[in-house]
């Protein structure tokens, strides 16, 4: 553990708060993040590190040390949600009507930028490059790739992230080995069938019956066709089918999203599904068709960078911090950096039922305890520091 780093992070907490509530009372949305990154360039303007735009927003900064190394990167992710913020008593809620900061986001952005004040103040120290960088776009799964397109993981030998979670109770920080989020794909499904008047059944195919009875087959994939030991999860979360009482539907449109941690499981079940929609669609006479959009991959933490994570949490904070979150089936496009290089993710606990911080993410009243947000900004740059530091990981 680096003191100094603690020390300024400890002198720097009410700024970053201070910051994060200004992100969080203007939220902007995926690739609308302009004046978010205009406050982040502020920022290390201010503290002399050099940086790069990137196209249409985001940045990504390089604080070289005094000593040759490697380098690692720091991730922080910086979009809003189209939720409507429901704390109305919130000093800071959002001036945006219909967007908020329900995900963490803004704490994740200020809690980078603590870390790299007190970076730059032990930059004689470091043996190698931090690279920052602040992306955009993360909650539709496209930041983390167009930044990889622009450089981001160029010559980055590896790469730490960070995401507040309200699950996880505050003081507590998670960083597993393995499994930590799920891949995150997108199916679509259309069924046609033929339409027709609703008083003469027997001259039509009904979509809306196939479309259902798809609907209450798909979980025997999940129960009969994969192992309980691999988690999957099969959701339909919209179907559109029908247009008016007496008219017999001919099409029906279903959108729903597949997530699991083993990559064969994934392109098993997605067939299964495929297969399963056509053969029901046959069955009444119809047919289906699929489209299917991967998403996110899974977030998988790199055993030795993990236990680096646990090692750090434990020196810097006691080892009442540390905590074992179980894997999330939720998504995180992390997963593309980690596909450059080794690296790991954690979860900085901010769960707490006497600050009403234990709402899920993506809620309306989601909110966090700032309190935890000095133990995010720590572990970014002790990590760094440790690993920068170290013989090899």
């Amino acid at each position: 553990m680096n003191n100094k780093i603690k020390q300024i992070v400890l002198n720097n907490e009410e700024n970053m708060i201070a910051f994060r509530r200004d992100l969080h009372m203007h939220p902007e949305l995926q690739w609308q993040e302009f004046r978010t990154t205009d406050q982040v360039a502020k920022q290390l303007d201010q503290l002399g590190i050099p940086y790069r735009r990137t196209n249409p927003t985001g940045l990504i900064a390089d604080l070289k040390g005094d000593k040759v190394g490697k380098t690692i990167a720091l991730r922080a992710d910086m979009d809003a949600l189209p939720v409507q913020e429901l704390n109305q008593d919130l000093s800071y809620k959002s001036t945006e009507d219909g967007k908020m900061h329900a995900c963490g986001h803004d704490a994740h952005t200020a809690m980078l930028l603590t870390a790299a004040k007190a970076l730059v103040e032990i930059k004689s120290e470091l043996r190698g490059t931090v690279r920052f960088i602040f992306q955009p776009s993360e909650e539709i799964a496209e930041g983390a790739k167009e930044m990889i397109a622009q450089g981001a993981m160029e010559g980055v030998d590896h790469v730490f992230g960070i995401h507040i979670w309200s699950q996880t109770p505050s003081n507590k920080i998670s960083c597993v080995v393995g499994s930590t989020f799920a891949s995150a794909d997108i199916i679509q499904i259309d069924f046609k069938g033929q339409g027709g008047h609703g008083a003469m059944p027997h001259d039509t195919i009904d979509a809306a019956v196939i479309a259902s009875s798809f609907v209450m087959n798909l979980q025997a994939i999940v129960a009969r066709e994969t192992d309980p030991l691999d988690p999957v999860v099969v959701t339909i979360g919209k179907m559109e089918v029908g247009t008016r009482y007496n008219v017999i539907a001919e099409n029906a449109r279903l959108e729903g999203t597949l997530r699991c941690f083993n990559n064969t499981t994934r392109a098993k079940v997605a067939k299964t599904i495929e297969h399963y929609a056509r053969q029901t669609a046959a069955i009444y006479g119809g047919t289906a068709e699929m489209i299917y959009k991967q998403g996110t991959q899974p977030v998988i933490n790199d055993e030795k960078s993990a236990l680096l994570v646990q090692k750090t949490i434990t020196e810097s904070f006691g080892e009442e911090m540390l905590y074992f979150e179980r894997p999330t089936t939720g998504g995180e496009d992390f997963s593309y950096f980690q596909e450059e290089a080794p690296g790991s993710f954690a979860l900085v606990g901010s769960g707490n039922p006497e600050k009403d911080t234990e709402w899920a993410h993506h809620h309306g009243r989601f909110n966090i305890d700032e309190s935890v947000m000095k133990n995010g900004a720590e572990l970014y740059a002790q990590f760094a520091y440790n690993y920068l530091n170290q013989d090899e990981i």
